[in-house]
């Protein structure tokens, strides 16, 4: 079992960055695609970012991209996602989420964690 909670959410006015952090526990961190996905007041779930095991692939949302960078310190169990010239449509609730390869590949993603709020003011 993978256990995973986020920090580093709160206010900030449009413009503004905010940098978070999902700490991992449980499970062989390294072999593990990791992301993040967002969940707007009334919306579904998508899909912001995304990183590979080793860190050296990438996915974004054509709506954060550019804007967004996410990372990931295999050695600590640690991933980030830092977020600069944030606009309010970026206001949501963000989770961390981890799945194996083989689950990834179908896209289901079986860890989550409990959420952190970003809202973003104007």
């Amino acid at each position: 079992q993978v256990q995973l909670v986020e920090s580093g959410g709160g206010l900030v006015q449009a413009g503004g960055s905010l940098r978070l952090s999902c700490a991992a526990s449980g499970g062989t961190f390294s072999t593990y695609m990791m992301g993040w996905f967002r969940q707007a007041p009334g919306k579904e779930h998508e899909l912001a970012a995304r990183i590979s095991g080793s860190g050296t692939v990438t996915y974004y949302a054509d709506s954060v991209k550019g804007r967004f960078a996410i990372s990931r310190d295999n050695a600590k169990n640690m991933m980030y996602l830092q977020m600069n010239s944030l606009k309010p449509e970026d206001t949501a609730v963000y989770y961390c989420v981890a799945a194996s390869i083989s689950r990834w590949s179908i896209g289901k993603y079986d860890y989550w964690g409990q959420g952190t709020q970003v809202i973003v003011s104007s």
